[in-house]
Order: structure tokens, then sequence, then C-alpha cells
């Protein structure tokens, strides 16, 4: 019997490891799935590419996910995201100029104090009528949102005060080195070729703004995913196999070398490295620090789809676009599919979160939470500004944000 063949779309991120990893080491074979990967540099082509039939599934940041299913820029299409490939690992990186004007010390800082300098150079900017530029990957894309959650957060309003552009993540560092962006925010390993380039410091990780924040998922056509149920549940066997093997210890130097071809990320070893042992070189030729959780996968059941993140992720899009209405929060938490999670890994020993929802930033510690299957603990999950998150009331949410 022939292996099922899934065309998989990634952009070259660290965070695209799963897919990757499941097929180069043999956990895709192993279900009888084969894995064909279709690099691009954009996101919107690799949700073109989804969408018309080019690829059967992609590695993608989650918000595209659900403005796709909303028909946010473009004709509305059902979306399936059965499995999260990866909670935070992004960084918001200034130009070295703008580290300098705001005092970035030789470690991450704390997000509130480099948001208090960061306005004043942003007013100062502002009414000089050079507002500063920051550059994240896509108008829905979680780098955006956390972007903008923080800098709200701290008194700058995006849009008013300061610009935010669009920049591919393989050419950030290079938005950066051309002055054309005076920050980014983008996922790994692109923040750290800017650091080693010299041309940016890594001002603060995302996971300072929301710890465990979903990031990249892999999604499908809703309508693909039930006509290849299956082959989905295989598939999705496989990617959970291969994060379990991403975050053993034993194993980062092997993944780091694969993921370094020029077929996948065409990227330096040692920046890719650093991306999956929680380190992170700050400034130029500093020694990387070590930050637990700067990239998280398979713990806690982190590859479960909460609805509860794709609630906060339409949230936000309601904050910065409008239009809020409850049949489209419906359909924004419908697009996450902890069905299709729990039917894949029944049997399997993996933790199963028994509810599919739950508040968002309100865990300061770990704590056990009910599951269906294995015993779940959940660590810290705390947004920056200490408020929590309901799914089910995110008008009342809204309405108190700055």
């Amino acid at each position: 019997m022939s292996a099922d063949l899934f065309r998989i779309g990634f952009l070259p991120l660290v965070d695209a490891a799963l897919p990757i990893l499941a097929q180069e080491l043999g956990f895709a074979e192993a279900e009888g799935v084969e894995i064909a990967l279709v690099r691009d540099v954009t996101w919107a082509a690799v949700r073109d590419r989804l969408l018309y039939g080019h690829t059967d599934a992609a590695h993608l940041v989650a918000p595209l996910a659900i403005a796709t299913a909303l028909g946010r820029d473009r004709p509305a299409v059902p979306m399936a995201v059965p499995f999260v490939l990866g909670l935070n690992g992004n960084a918001i990186t200034f130009s070295i100029a703008l580290g300098e004007a705001v005092g970035l010390g030789e470690t991450l800082g704390d997000p509130v104090a480099i948001g208090a300098a960061l306005k004043a150079v942003a007013d100062r900017r502002r009414d000089a009528g050079r507002p500063l530029r920051f550059g994240v990957v896509h108008r829905h894309s979680s780098h955006n949102y956390m972007l903008r959650y923080w800098l709200a957060g701290v008194g700058i309003r995006p849009d008013s005060d300061v610009e935010i552009v669009v920049t591919s993540p393989p050419f950030a560092a290079d938005a950066l080195a051309a002055g054309e962006v005076d920050g980014i925010c983008v996922g790994e390993p692109w923040n750290s070729i800017a650091v080693d380039r010299g041309v940016g410091r890594i001002a603060l990780a995302t996971a300072q703004i929301w710890r465990r924040g979903v990031e990249k998922v892999l999604a499908m056509r809703a309508d693909r995913a039930e006509a290849r149920r299956d082959g989905v549940l295989r598939l999705i066997r496989a990617v959970h196999a291969a994060a379990a093997h991403f975050v053993d210890p034993q194993t980062v130097e092997q993944s780091a070398a694969i993921l370094s071809r020029p077929q996948y990320l065409d990227a330096p070893v040692d920046a890719i490295l650093r991306a999956i042992t929680d380190r992170i070189r700050v400034v130029p030729g500093g020694e990387p620090i070590h930050y637990p959780d700067f990239m998280f996968q398979y713990r806690e059941a982190a590859n479960f789809p909460w609805r509860s993140q794709a609630a906060w992720l339409y949230a936000q899009m309601v904050r910065w676009e409008g239009q809020f209405s409850p049949a489209d929060a419906a359909i924004a938490q419908g697009v996450f599919r902890p069905d299709l999670y729990r039917a894949a890994l029944a049997g399997s020993g993996a933790p199963l979160p028994g509810a599919s929802s739950k508040l968002e930033g309100a865990l300061v510690e770990p704590i056990g939470a009910g599951s269906t299957q294995g015993r779940l603990v959940l660590g810290s999950d705390r947004f920056f500004d200490g408020r929590a998150f309901d799914p089910d009331d995110i008008a009342g949410y809204l309405a108190e944000l700055p």
C-alpha cells in the first residue's frame, strides 16, 4: 500500500521543524504518510498554495487561518487547525540606533521599562514627522498582534504614534540593515541573523508579552480535512512524534543540522541551535543568554489547539480592524479542531485536555489540569500586563483594553 501523500507549505523558520523532521526522520513513514515540503517566502503565498490545491496542508501563522475562514482580505474559505506547531519563538529586534536610543542592556529587559523608553523616542519621532516603523510578517499574524498588544499596553498607539508594515521573514534582517524599518517582530532564526550581522539588537522575546502564546499551526482547508480524515489523523500522530523528538536535549544538534539545509532554512546551524536550546544572543558579539521556554513545543500538551487561543487572536483582529460579531467569534474558535487532535492521539498515552477552552493568561504557577488521558500540568501563561482573557466574554474584554 502506498503512503498517503501530504504536500505541506512552509516558510524557512525554526518552528517549521515538526513536519520537516517527521519526514526526514521517518515518523511520517511509520504512520503510512509521506510529506513533500514546499518552501515559500511569504505567508500570503503559503496560504494561496493551500487554498488553490497546490498543497494539502501548511505551516501557517495562526491568525491567518482564522482570517481566511472569516473572509478578511479575500473570499471566506472554511479552515481547520488540528495541531499547533509551537508556542512563542518570536522576538522583537530593534535597529542598533533604536536600541541605543532606548538604552537596551546586554540582556532581555523588562517589557514595561523598555516600553516607557520606547514611548519617549516614538513621541519625538512622531512629532518630527518621522514616525518609527516596525516590520511584521503579515497583517494577520501573531507577530502583528503581539507587537500591537505590547505597544498599546505601554501607551504607544499603533498606526498613530508608529507605523507597522509587512516584511517577509527571510528579508526582515535586510529591511533592518537597509534602514527601511526601525524594528522587526519575526520568528527565528531571523532575529538572531540580524544580531549576528550586526544590524540589530533583540529587545524582547514575545514569550515576555504572552507566555505560551500560540504561534504557528498546521492548517488545511476544512473540506479536505474531512475528506482525508484518516490521513489527517496519521499526519497528526507523525508530527506529534516529531515534537517529542525535537524537544529531547539529545537530538538538538541533529535537528539543527537538518533544518539548516538549503532546501529548508538555508541558515547557519548555530543560529538555529540557539533557538532550539532557548539561548538568545541579544547583542552583536555577545554571549547567548538562556531564556527558558523561549520556543515551546510538545510539553504541557503545547500542540493542542485550544479554542480559547483562537478566540484571543480573533479578539485582537477585532481590536485593530473592528467588526465584532458573535457569529464570527464562533467561526474563529471553530477553526481550531481539538476533536481531530483527540481522535488522532486517543490511546497513545499523550495528555489530552478534557476541556477545549480555558481562561488565557490566568496561570502564574504550574497547575494540574483536567485530562481525559495522561497527566496534564500547565505552566504560566501570563500576559505582561497581568490581564486575563475569558473567551466567553470577548466584548467585555475588548471594552477594557487601552
